[in-house]
C-alpha cells in the first residue's frame, strides 16, 4: 500500500514508538480510522536491537489496560519494591531506603511489545504502513487525513518542531546511557524490583527483572555523567567489550550489582544499546512547507533522559490525553478542523496536566541532589510513609511538589511531629478502601484581597435545600487552606470529563495553579467549560481530624451539565448511563 491509496476522513500516526502504536490502538477502539506509519515491519522489529528499558509503573499500566495493550502481552515480571542509595565518589553511603511499590511496576521489551501493538492495529482496521518518512511523506498525509500527529523525530522530523527555550534547561546530553539485556542475574533477595543506585558526581546505575522475547530477564541501565568514571565505551565496538566494560565499571562503583551479575550472559546478540541526548520540549505545532499543521507527540515534543525512568510512561500518557482530546474534539464539535490552536491547546493539557512535573523532576536529578533532598532520601530510612511517597512518585511526579524542590517544604516534612498510630489502620490499605466509593471531581477557588487560591476536592457534596446549603473540606496542611479561611465566598467548580487536567493542576501546590485557565467569573474565580459552578458564602468552619470542613450557603448557581469528571478508586473514570432492566 502506498500513501496515495488511502482515503480522506482519518487520523494519521507517524512513529510505531509506544505512544504512536498505543494511541492508534486506541483511536481504532474509539472508532476512527486509522494510517500507521512505521520505519520498520513487526518482524524487522522483533529481530531488532533492544531500544529501552521501559520500566512502566502502576497508573501507566493503567493506560495500557483501558486501551487493550495489556490483553496482548504475556505476563511480565511484577515489580513490587523500590530500593536506593545515594553513594558519595568515595563509596561511602549517604542515604538509603527500601520501600513497596503501591502497586507492581513491569518491564517488558519493546521488541515484544511494540510488534504486538503493530500486529493489533492491524487485525483491527487500522492501515499500516511501512515507510521510513520523511517531511515530504507526512505533507502527503496531511493532504489526506483530517489530523496528522507526529511520534517520532526521524527523518529530520524533529525539525518540524522548533525548541521551546523556556522550557528546555539543557542543549547537551546530561547522561550517556548503556543498555544491557542479562539472563542468568543473581536475584535480589529482598524480592523482585527496581534498585536505584546513585553515585554523585558520576552518574547512576538501575536494574530489574523484565520479560524479553523469549523470557524472564534483567535489564541494566548506565547512567554516565559524561566524562565521569562511569564514561568509559567510547571505544567499545561489540557485545563482548560491552559486557566486559560493564562489569569493570561495576566493579568499582556499584560491587553489590556487580556480584549478582558475574554468572550473567546477555540475552541475545542485539542486546545492547549505548547512546546520548539533550534532554528537550518542542514546540507542538510543526508547520509543513504547505502551511498545514501536524501536531507532535511523546519523545518529539517531551524528551526526558531516562535517569527517572519515565520515558514509557510518559509515552504512554500523552497516547492517553491525545486520545482523549481527538474523541471529545470529533464528539463536542462535529465537523470541526484540528487546527493550529486546537493542538496548542491539546498539547498544553498534556504539558500542565503531566509532562511539566515529569520533566522538573527529571532536571533535578541531573543536576544532582541538593542538600534539602539528600535529607529527603536519607530520612526515607527511618520514615516509611516518606519512603512511600518517593516511591509514589515515580509512579506519578505531581507527588513531589512542593517538598522535593523547595528546602523549606523539605524541612516541613522532616520535621518530628504526631504520626497516625501503627496499631490501628494502615494508611494506604484505608486510602483504597475509600476510594471505593466514587465521586465528582471539584475545583474550589476563592479570592480575598486580590490573592486567588483554589485546590481540588472530591468532598463537596449537598446538605439542605432549604436552605440551600452544601460543605466540602479541606486537608489542614493544605498551603491554600489559610486564603480559604480569611475568604468569606468561593466557588465550587464541578468538572467535566475533559478537565482531568485541571483536577491535577488545581491539586499540586508550588504552582501558579490558574496558568492558563480560562475563567467566566473573577470573585471568586469561576472556572470556563465546568458542568457545573455554585457560588457560595461560608456560614460555618469545624474541625475534624486531619481536616477542615466548611459548610456554605448558594447565593448562585450555573448547570449548564454535560458529561462530568468522575475519581474512583485513584482513577478518573468516565460515567456511563445503567441500562433500564
Amino acid at each position: 500500500m502506498t500513501l496515495s491509496d488511502l482515503p480522506a476522513g482519518r487520523v494519521a500516526v507517524v512513529g510505531a514508538g509506544p505512544a504512536g502504536t498505543t494511541l492508534a490502538l486506541g483511536l481504532l477502539h474509539a472508532g476512527w480510522s486509522v494510517t500507521l506509519v512505521s520505519d520498520r515491519t513487526a518482524e524487522e522489529i522483533r529481530d531488532g536491537r533492544v531500544m529501552s528499558s521501559q520500566v512502566t509503573f502502576e497508573s501507566a499500566l493503567e493506560v495500557e489496560a483501558a486501551l487493550g495493550v495489556t490483553a496482548l502481552l504475556p505476563t511480565a515480571p511484577g515489580l513490587a519494591r523500590l530500593s536506593y542509595d545515594l553513594r558519595r565518589a568515595d563509596g561511602s553511603t549517604s542515604a538509603a531506603f527500601s520501600t513497596d511499590l503501591a502497586g507492581p511496576a513491569r518491564s517488558v521489551d519493546l521488541r515484544v511489545k511494540v510488534p504486538a501493538v503493530l500486529d493489533e492495529v492491524a487485525r483491527l482496521g487500522g492501515k499500516v504502513v511501512v515507510l521510513q518518512a520523511e517531511v515530504a511523506d507526512v505533507e502527503e498525509l496531511a493532504s489526506t487525513h483530517d489530523l496528522v500527529v507526529v511520534s517520532t523525530g526521524r527523518g529530520g522530523l524533529g525539525e518540524l518542531f522548533d525548541v521551546d527555550e523556556e522550557r528546555t534547561t539543557y542543549g547537551v546530553p546530561q547522561r550517556r546511557a548503556v543498555l544491557t539485556y542479562l539472563r542468568g542475574v543473581t536475584p535480589d533477595p529482598a524480592g523482585p524490583g527496581l534498585r536505584y543506585h546513585a553515585v554523585e558526581g558520576v552518574g547512576e546505575c538501575f536494574t530489574c527483572p523484565a520479560l524479553t522475547l523469549d523470557g524472564a530477564c534483567d535489564v541494566v541501565v548506565l547512567e554516565a555523567v559524561p566524562g565521569g568514571p562511569f564514561d568509559r565505551f567510547e571505544d567499545v565496538t561489540d557485545d563482548a567489550l560491552h559486557l566486559a566494560r560493564l562489569r569493570e565499571v561495576l566493579e568499582e562503583h556499584v560491587p553489590g550489582e556487580a556480584a549478582r551479575m558475574r554468572g550473567a550472559v546477555l540475552v541475545d546478540d542485539r542486546s545492547t544499546l549505548r547512546g546520548a541526548f539533550p534532554p528537550l520540549v518542542r514546540r507542538p505545532v510543526g508547520l509543513l512547507p504547505s502551511g498545514r499543521p501536524v501536531l507532535g507527540m511523546a519523545d518529539v515534543v517531551v524528551l526526558n533522559d531516562p535517569v527517572t525512568s519515565q520515558g514509557s510512561n510518559t509515552a504512554l500518557k500523552s497516547a492517553s490525553f491525545y486520545l482523549e482530546a481527538i474523541t471529545h474534539h470529533r464528539d463536542t464539535h462535529a465537523g470541526a478542523d484540528f487546527d493550529a490552536a486546537w493542538m496548542e491547546r491539546t498539547f498544553d493539557s498534556f504539558w500542565q496536566g503531566w509532562a511539566r512535573f515529569v520533566t522538573r523532576w527529571t532536571t533535578s536529578w541531573l543536576e544532582g541532589p541538593q542538600a534539602h533532598q539528600v535529607a529527603l532520601l536519607a530520612g526515607a530510612a527511618d520514615r516509611p510513609d516518606l519512603a512511600a511517597g518517593i516511591a509514589a512518585g515515580f509512579d506519578d511526579a505531581r507527588l513531589f511538589e512542593p517538598w522535593w524542590f523547595d528546602a523549606e517544604a523539605a524541612t516541613a516534612l522532616l520535621a518530628p511531629g504526631p504520626r497516625s498510630d501503627p496499631r490501628r489502620f494502615d494508611a494506604r490499605d484505608l486510602r483504597q478502601a475509600l476510594g471505593q466509593y466514587a465521586t465528582g471531581v471539584t475545583v474550589v477557588t476563592a479570592e480575598h484581597e486580590g490573592q486567588r487560591v483554589a485546590m481540588t476536592a472530591n468532598s463537596f457534596t449537598s446538605v439542605s435545600l432549604d436552605p440551600p446549603l452544601v460543605l466540602w473540606a479541606a486537608a489542614r496542611s493544605a498551603p491554600s487552606l489559610a486564603g480559604f479561611e480569611v475568604a468569606e465566598r468561593f466557588a465550587v467548580n464541578v468538572l467535566a470529563a475533559d478537565q482531568h487536567h485541571l483536577s491535577r493542576q488545581f491539586a499540586i501546590s508550588g504552582v501558579d495553579k490558574f496558568d492558563a485557565v480560562p475563567l467566566t467569573g473573577e470573585a471568586p474565580p469561576v472556572l470556563a467549560g465546568a458542568v457545573a459552578t455554585f457560588v457560595c458564602r461560608r456560614t460555618d468552619r469545624i474541625e475534624a481530624g486531619d481536616h477542615v470542613v466548611f459548610l456554605a450557603e448558594i447565593e448562585s448557581y450555573d448547570a449548564p451539565g454535560g458529561e462530568p469528571l468522575v475519581f474512583h478508586s485513584g482513577a478518573y473514570r468516565v460515567a456511563t448511563k445503567h441500562p433500564d432492566l
